[in-house]
């Protein structure tokens, strides 16, 4: 039984495995042990990794003499431990520190075999929460073995050791798709967030494509909510540096001077505590980014450390997108615009589904990129991520982007959305003005001038335009809007 466990909890283990064998063996159960090693083959296969090892130490225990007692197991454990003593260790227990997820194997409610369409998507659901480097991902090879034994997911999660486990389902009655998903807190075995998505499948792949972003991108900002919340709970002396990054997310989403000063100290505590965590050096160049785009203290200092820290975070891991994110809006803090839109194309090509970075690519393109291309990816961020902390950038962006275009309505319109997200900041307010006063409804204009004047009573259109980095063609515009309604 307990050989059992150790083979259910390191999948990947060939010392377990070989064990279980001679175990086996030992009792004169070869049928049930060729059996064992031929489903252990197809595991190890479905991760690419070598089998080599384990079907070597199954020959030396078919070499050795047949026996039920417990003295022969012993006599053939012993014979065989030189052997196993060079094989491999399976990856240690998941580190306690960061979140940790698995992802089961999708059911295809109309009873269809392993293999089929149900199971592809789940493949596909991993892959892309582990290019995400958000949290840990357990491998495809441990969930479907724990799924072939019928275990239950918040059993599975328990013995996977993993905080959160997701299911879903698969159907497709009459010209139909339906895909049902649960996320599940394994502690508490609650359901955090459930959805349930139909579509025609005229084309099959686009359909499951544009339903697997929804569910990474859903799955993702859940398990952030959730802990966040937990980490304000916390004394922030007993954090420890998962914890303490997202204390600092909290704070840096509240777009304030102050909590954004909170923020930078959460995620430095983070960086003592973990100096190998690329997402807090992100997060740290995020806070010295705003420091530098919002004027809350010297621009070219606070460029510097952004760019500081990016790199940084570069550094501990250069296939983590949020890295790369940093990175490029670093970069567009120091003028470097094609440098910078290199670095955001490579965050969105290590992970599609990193809404952030498709957001900062629409940024920099809504100034002065391809405005087109700057709506789409605002769109596409914001299907990602529809509840995201900074979609009043999202939509800001867009609003921008549509003003380049000549379309001064469209423009009022989305920066109206913009402005009315509850964590909007001056600035946000600011594009809003000067996008309804081009669309001539000055009343509605010369409102969000006065809002702004409240905290900002110098502002005006200089600060507007230098905040952001825009054509020539786009500055001529901005200061029209700002002459008709006083901002000049």
């Amino acid at each position: 039984a307990h050989l059992d466990t150790w083979v259910e909890l390191a999948p990947f283990d060939t010392r377990a495995h070989a064990a279980l064998l001679s175990n086996l063996a030992g009792r004169g159960e070869v049928a049930a042990a060729e059996q064992h090693l031929a489903s252990a083959e197809r595991l190890f296969r479905s991760e690419e990794l070598d089998f080599a090892p384990l079907r070597a130490a199954w020959q030396a225990i078919r070499e050795q003499r047949p026996g039920a007692s417990l003295r022969t197991q012993a006599a053939c454990l012993s014979t065989l431990s030189p052997l196993v003593a060079t094989m491999p260790a399976a990856p240690g227990p998941v580190e306690p520190s960061h979140a940790s997820l698995a992802v089961m194997p999708f059911v295809e409610e109309s009873g269809g075999t392993r293999g089929g369409l149900a199971d592809g998507f789940t493949h596909d659901i991993i892959t892309r929460l582990a290019k995400l480097r958000d949290f840990f991902v357990i491998a495809r090879g441990s969930v479907f073995a724990l799924a072939e034994q019928n275990i239950a997911p918040e059993d599975a999660g328990r013995r996977l050791n993993v905080d959160y486990v997701a299911t879903g389902t698969v159907r497709s009655p009459s010209g139909r798709l339906i895909v049902g998903v649960e996320l599940i807190e394994v502690r508490s075995a609650r359901i955090v967030w459930a959805e349930t998505f139909e579509r025609r499948p005229d084309d099959i792949f686009s359909v499951l494509d544009d339903i697997g972003n929804s569910i990474v991108s859903s799955i993702s900002a859940e398990i952030e909510t959730v802990e966040r919340n937990r980490a304000m709970l916390k004394a922030p002396n007993s954090l420890n540096a998962w914890e303490a990054y997202h204390r600092g997310l909290w704070h840096m989403y509240r777009f304030t001077q102050a909590e954004n000063e909170q923020a930078r100290h959460f995620f430095a505590q983070a960086l003592q505590l973990d100096p190998t965590f690329a997402r807090a050096y992100a997060g740290l160049s995020f806070t010295h980014w705003q420091n530098a785009f919002q004027r809350w203290g010297d621009r070219d200092r606070e460029s510097a450390l952004a760019f500081e820290s990016a790199g940084h975070s570069l550094l501990v891991d250069d296939h983590n997108p949020a890295a790369h994110w940093a990175m490029g809006r670093a970069l567009w803090l120091r003028g470097e615009q094609d440098g910078s839109l290199l670095e955001l194309e490579r965050a969105v090509d290590l992970s599609p589904n990193f809404a952030l970075g498709h957001y900062a690519l629409s940024f920099v393109h809504s100034q002065s990129g391809d405005p087109r291309a700057a709506i789409g990816s605002s769109d596409h961020s914001r299907h990602l991520s529809p509840f995201d902390p900074l979609l009043f950038g999202m939509l800001g962006a867009r609003a921008m982007a549509h003003v380049r275009l000549g379309q001064f309505e469209e423009a009022a319109e989305w920066a109206l959305k913009a402005a009315a997200r509850p964590n909007a900041h001056a600035i946000i307010l600011a594009i809003a003005a000067h996008c309804l006063a081009l669309a001539g409804r000055l009343d509605e204009a010369r409102g969000f001038a006065a809002a702004i004047r409240k905290t900002r009573p110098d502002y005006c259109a200089d600060d507007f335009i230098g905040t952001f980095r825009f054509e020539p063609d786009a500055v001529a515009l901005f200061r029209q809007g700002a002459r008709l309604i006083g901002l000049n």
